[in-house]
């Protein structure tokens, strides 16, 4: 298995601060998807989120293909459904060479909302990153306009969040969210959460597929090398990309939590 369905598995093949890197990964189509989905949960994560879907008219026969694809009926949104996975769609317009996002079935979104990005190209899209547009937009741009069909690319990220559950959008300053976090309590409240994405172009209407399946654990459920792994690269992550993430909130409870563990058997 190249990439994992968990957090102690995505960890080790996550970018941990530094240079801004793509870190993509050539998938076979059996490690696409997660193969148990819990598809209750995601009824109700849409419910709970109908906001999530957001579709513009580029994105019904791209939505068509996706679900044919999935041996479902309909389209992005039913597609969605009756996977573990997020799925967003980006297309080029006519006379345009850049990918914008054309229609998103999310329902456990990382701190963004669906309505705030659709229609924008890839690079407003990120613009939230801090480095994207110097270190990583061109060799971004580069890899969508190569990306064959029948490819299947993946990667993986990281983030700390305050809460353990699938959605977590930010509803409080970092310095507020994580006030309660110690080195002591770390292990129960601080949230590890990772993103496994990957990429594909249908052969048809030629545009792609970006998906993101969420997975989240307790910082304390983790084996004591993705811990320790996490509080090296907290302090990368104080320079530069803190703003974004708030690590300045929480590092030194993280490090600290860490530094007691230090040792421990996994």
């Amino acid at each position: 298995m190249t990439l994992g369905f968990s957090v102690d598995k995505l960890l080790p093949k996550a970018r941990g601060g530094g240079q801004l890197k793509m870190g993509l990964v050539k998938l076979s189509e059996d490690e696409w998807l997660q193969p148990d989905p819990d598809l209750e949960a995601r009824a109700a994560g849409f419910a709970e989120f109908p906001q999530g879907v957001q579709l513009t008219p580029n994105a019904k026969r791209p939505g068509e293909e996706l679900a044919a694809m999935m041996g479902v009926e309909g389209a992005l949104p039913e597609a969605a459904l009756a996977a573990h996975e997020d799925m967003c769609l980006l297309t080029q317009l006519d006379g345009e060479e850049h990918y914008r996002l054309i229609g998103t079935a999310v329902a456990w979104p990382s701190d963004w909302h669906p309505t705030d990005k659709m229609g924008l190209p890839l690079r407003a899209l990120h613009a939230p990153i801090a480095g994207y547009e110097e270190q990583l937009a061109s060799g971004v741009d580069h890899f969508m306009a190569k990306l064959k069909p029948g490819q299947i690319y993946g990667r993986c990220n990281w983030f700390i969040a305050p809460t353990g559950a699938k959605r977590w959008i930010a509803d409080a300053p970092a310095s507020r969210a994580f006030a309660h976090v110690t080195p002591d309590n770390a292990g129960e409240t601080l949230f590890v959460r990772s993103e496994r994405q990957t990429l594909g172009r249908f052969p048809e209407t030629g545009a792609i597929l970006f998906t993101i399946g969420i997975y989240v654990e307790p910082l304390g459920s983790l084996s004591h090398t993705n811990v320790a792994a996490l509080s090296s690269a907290v302090r990368s992550l104080l320079e530069g990309e803190d703003a974004r993430r708030g690590t300045g909130a929480y590092a030194s409870a993280l490090i600290g939590y860490a530094e007691r563990h230090k040792g421990d058997a996994d």
